[in-house]
């Protein structure tokens, strides 16, 4: 009676609403991601809200995040339910791949020109959709809701061809276990992704890092920082690693940083080089970089007193940097997730090639939500950087401010004190903190002294030792350059 019953159910579910005298369909398909193909008694899981909210995102977002998110995710058109939403979506797609720019107007051109602006709607659908949203914020929660109800529908069409087959099967009860067990693997496949891999796909790789690293006996395997005392350490910066430097105000930490990307531009293999400004414009970037390489005073710079003859030299230098592998985004109050989109994107143009991104500075990045404590924004900011990192398989070097624990206490500065989260401080893969390492004593002895002796300590390295490095820090030229224990200027 229990299978008798079960095959009436059977029966039942196969049957068209269309079918007046209810006998069983034999050997219908049920097509798992359209309206239109399913003959079930009841519409397939699905929700055109959450469908239409991705494709407002996409529309509404300049940045490319969520198309990009999309992509990663393995988003296909049969994802979507409706088949009007299927055609948007491919179009978009191939706008994408095409890089060009996904809006209203340009989406209903390419759909036009392929005779399907009609079968969607016309013009004022894609309007009406764009419309639907203010914000793509929550784009993640709608995009889970399309792949939760695709593979429900992908679930209820395997179960209805088995049930089918299993009606008509007249080989081995063997081979019909082992295909239909096939067919289930397929969607937990889809569902899963690729990224879980056996040991002989990854084992090669690691054998043959180390193999590079014996055949260089010491040569820095990272992108050197052009400091001998830290190269000593962590032997570069390396790929998938979120580098922070730290410091209280005025220790040079956006210093320190163009130092090292001007060795990582100038160096024997020129790395391409992303920074993100949010604190300072570009031109007064470029302006701190050329003064620092060509050793120019800032302050006769900014009073316009210079010598002609050093002239020469900020232009040499300028035309260095024009044809350096450097781009700078000065965008301020930016979110990690347009930060991650554009560096995205640049990666993306130069052929998954750029080699080193630099943040100043992390408490100035917004989170998605912006009523969330400051601490949990903080925290996802930091999150995002190491998963930037990883994606973009670069050294991500991030500046952050410390707090003022270790000022009030007269003592060097802790990975504990960086300001706002201690996520920051889980997160990173290496931690600098800058400290002066001798101070005048009164203001007019600060001001009159240009060098500074910096205490620069690793008090974090997840893949090597820690250590305390000195550095000099020229103020005059707003640069660091290796500190030899000799010298006998005056600090």
């Amino acid at each position: 009676m229990f299978y008798a019953g079960m095959y009436r159910r059977a029966d039942f579910f196969l049957m068209s609403e269309s079918n007046s005298d209810k006998k069983p369909l034999r050997r219908r398909k049920v097509a798992p991601a359209t309206a239109s193909g399913s003959d079930l008694t009841r519409l397939p899981p699905h929700n055109l809200d959450a469908e239409e909210g991705i494709l407002a995102s996409i529309l509404l977002d300049g940045s490319g995040e969520v198309v990009n998110a999309c992509v990663a995710a393995k988003i296909r058109e049969e994802y979507f339910f409706k088949p009007e939403h299927q055609l948007i979506y491919s179009a978009m797609i191939a706008l994408f791949n095409e890089s060009r720019p996904i809006d209203e107007i340009v989406l209903a051109e390419y759909l036009s020109r392929r005779g399907q602006l009609e079968r969607i709607g016309g013009a004022s659908e894609i309007n009406r959709i764009a419309g639907r949203i203010e914000t793509y914020a929550h784009f993640r929660q709608w995009l889970e809701i399309v792949r939760e109800k695709y593979f429900a529908r992908a679930i209820i069409h395997t179960c209805v061809e088995t049930i089918d087959r299993a009606y008509e099967n007249r080989g081995s009860i063997d081979q019909f276990i082992e295909d239909a067990e096939e067919r289930f693997l397929g969607i937990s496949s889809d569902r899963v992704g690729d990224s879980v891999k056996p040991a002989r796909e990854q084992v090669d790789a690691a054998v043959s890092n180390i193999n590079a690293m014996i055949m260089n006996k010491g040569e820095i395997m990272g992108v050197p920082t052009g400091f001998a005392g830290l190269d000593n350490l962590m032997r570069g910066l390396h790929q998938n690693e979120m580098i922070v430097i730290a410091g209280r105000p005025g220790t040079g930490k956006t210093s320190i940083a163009l130092n090292i990307v001007e060795n990582a531009l100038f160096g024997r293999n020129p790395v391409p080089t992303l920074i993100f400004s949010l604190e300072m414009l570009a031109e007064q970037l470029y302006q701190r970089m050329i003064a620092s390489r060509a050793r120019i005073d800032q302050h006769k710079l900014r009073s316009g007193f210079l010598e002609k003859d050093r002239l020469q030299d900020i232009h040499s230098t300028a035309k260095e940097l024009r044809s350096s592998p450097l781009w700078i985004d000065d965008t301020s109050g930016l979110s990690i997730l347009d930060m991650r989109a554009r560096a995205r994107r640049l990666n993306q143009q130069l052929g998954g090639k750029l080699g080193l991104v630099v943040v100043d500075y992390l408490q100035l990045l917004r989170g998605t939500d912006s009523s969330a404590p400051r601490e949990q924004e903080v925290a996802e900011i930091s999150r995002g950087m190491k998963a930037m990192s990883k994606e973009l398989r670069a050294p991500v070097v991030v500046l952050a401010q410390l707090n003022r624990d270790s000022e009030k206490e007269t003592r060097n500065p802790r990975a504990s004190d960086l300001r706002e989260s201690g996520s920051i401080e889980q997160d990173a893969d290496a931690i600098l903190l800058l400290s002066r390492q001798r101070k005048s004593a009164t203001d007019e002895e600060i001001n009159k002294n240009s060098n500074w002796l910096i205490r620069v300590e690793l008090a974090k390295q997840r893949n090597g030792p820690t250590g305390v490095v000195t550095l000099l820090f020229n103020r005059s030229y707003t640069r660091y350059e290796n500190y030899i224990s000799g010298d006998t200027e005056q600090f």
